[in-house]
Formats: C-alpha cells, structure tokens, sequence
C-alpha cells in the first residue's frame, strides 16, 4: 500500500516520456518528409498585387552610383532539394521545376538587367535524416541553412557596397523562407549587412520560423507557427530547430509578408505541441499530417489561393509592382 503514490508517479513519468519521444520521432518524420517539396505546375495568372513601401532613410546617402548597378536586386532562396552549391546564381537550373524559379523566370523576362538583377542563392539546400542508419550522405539541415545564409548575406553585402541605392527585395521558399526570413530580421533589428531603408520587401512562403503577427497576411491566415517554433530546442543529428526570431523583423514587419496555406505543417503547426494534457489531440493530428500535406503545392490554388492566384503568382506580381515602383538612381 504506501508504495502505491511512488507506482503511480512512476506510471506517469514513463507515460509522459514515452509521449514526449513520440512527439519527439513524429517531428523528425514529419519535418523531413514535408521539405521534400516535389515536381509543381506552372502558376495560374492574375491581376499584380500590391506591397509594401520603404520608410525614409535614416542616415545620409550617395546621389548617384556606378552606371552598372541594377535598381533593384531580388533575392531568392530556393527551398530543399531546389538548389546546388555549384549552381549559377543568375540562370539557376540546379532544378528546373523549382518555386522559386516560377517567380523569377518572369521576372528576368519582364525587365532590362539594369532595372532587376534576380539573384537566387546557389546552396546545398539538403536535408539529411538524423536517425538514418546508415547515414543517407544528405547535408544537415543546420550546414545547408547556413552555407544559403552565409552566401546569401555575402552577395546582398558585396552589391551594396558597390550599389549604396539598389533597392532589395528578399525572397524565400520552405528552407529558402527560413534563410530570407532570418536575414531579413536581422536588418529590421539593426544586425544586417545593410540598411533597413534599402529593402523595399520581402516575401516569404511557407517559413518555418512564422509567428502569426509578426509579418503582413494575404490569403488564408493559419492559427498555427513553423515547425521550428513549435519544436524550438530540439536539437538531433544537424537538426537544430531554434524557436522565434529575436525582434520579429523590426522596422521591416510592414514590409514582410508571409504565405502560408492551412494544411502546410512547416509554417502552421499546434502551438502546444509538447503539453502534456494537450497530446491526446496533438499526436493523432502529427500523425495525420505525414499523409496529407500541402507543402509541395504553393504553384497551385489548392491549399493557398487569393483572387484565383496560387503563392507563387501572387509573389511573382508582388515583387513585380515593387520593382515596377522603386526608385530610379542616378547612374555615374
């Protein structure tokens, strides 16, 4: 009889490990299976939507620079297994159905070299599994992120040292979100490698770090966050998730957008993942959504559709109207 107390805390400390290492596998499968983003379809014409405007500059500026400087630089970061170390940044075909070359294809074709430069981070974009035995020869996740943010900060610094008034216009997908996302904070907070006032948007589909209200909205609005939100702290093979953006993304929030569709667990996961009361409810749905997912389909309107756009659409005509309405710099 008095050891009864001691067998029930027992019970229950196994029960909510076991629970927790569930939860625990679950997130691995369901985060290695859903970054696979798979072949998409072209996307589906609209009408431009609109974007955001840059603030005022807060320090003094050039009048002019040199005659070979595009107005505008987009930065766009492919998302898992869309892009290659060696690919080239300005034709990409690393991988020829990626999403973020269906926003950039028409883009180089709609503006003369010295109105846009598009520029699309050429990384490893791999995602290896932590558990695989034997390892399946895939980069981390961690060394894939930072080699497309070490190159990406590297191109965004060495064209605004030259160009100190090209506009920019940052861009991401999946892991590419993550990547644009987090450089993007950390210019709205002061931590960049260029001003804030020089980034006239940014637009980011399915980010796995989005924290409802930290970014504009346009089409469906999930209740949920990324994946790497709701997991923060796990930390397995190269698989570090790290919870929030410190700041938000400042002064650049009005600026930002994200997409996210309902059924996408990357950027729309429960928020109350690892509550105990609350895993009788959450571990079915984790479950459910390693068979039904709509990651993969951001070309399409079946999961995220505005005015009878897809995502990428809707992105490709928001970065458009921004380019159309930056600023034109004098030239030396």
């Amino acid at each position: 009889m008095p050891d009864r107390p001691r067998r029930r805390l027992s019970a229950l400390t196994i029960g909510v490990g076991v629970a927790a290492a569930v939860a625990v596998i679950l997130v691995i499968v369901l985060i290695i299976t859903l970054l696979r983003t798979g072949p998409s379809v072209p996307p589906i014409a609209g009408p431009p939507s609109s974007g955001g405007a840059p603030s005022s500059p807060s320090v003094a500026r050039p009048t002019a620079q040199p005659a070979d400087c595009p107005d505008v630089e987009v930065i766009a970061v492919p998302g898992t297994w869309e892009s290659k170390s060696n690919d080239n940044p300005l034709h990409p075909t690393a991988n020829p159905n990626s999403l973020m070359l269906k926003m950039t294809a028409p883009l180089q074709s709609a503006y003369p070299e010295s109105r846009l430069e598009t520029w699309t981070t050429p990384y490893v974009a791999q995602f290896s599994n932590p558990v695989a035995i034997p390892p399946d020869g895939q980069a981390s996740y961690t060394a894939s992120r930072e080699e497309g943010d070490r190159k990406t900060r590297a191109q965004i610094t060495q064209v605004y040292a030259k160009c100190p008034l090209t506009s920019f216009i940052l861009t991401g997908f999946s892991q590419g979100a993550v990547i644009a996302g987090d450089i993007a904070s950390d210019i709205g907070n002061g931590r960049g490698p260029i001003p804030a006032e020089n980034v006239i948007g940014v637009g980011l589909i399915a980010d796995a770090r989005r924290v409802p209200g930290e970014a504009n909205v346009v089409g469906p609005n999930p209740p949920g966050v990324g994946a790497e939100v709701a997991f923060a702290g796990l930390d397995i093979g190269g698989l570090t998730l790290r919870g929030k953006r410190t700041g938000g993304f400042g002064t650049l929030a009005r600026r930002t957008w994200s997409l996210c569709g309902e059924h996408d667990p990357i950027c729309n996961e429960p928020t109350n993942v690892f509550d105990i009361n609350a895993m009788s409810s959450t571990l079915p749905k984790l479950q459910s959504i390693l068979t039904a997912n709509s990651h993969a389909l951001y070309a399409t309107t079946k999961d995220w559709s505005y005015h009878g756009e897809s995502a990428v659409a809707w992105l490709e005509h928001w970065t458009s109207d921004l380019v159309a309405g930056a600023p034109r710099p004098k030239h030396d």
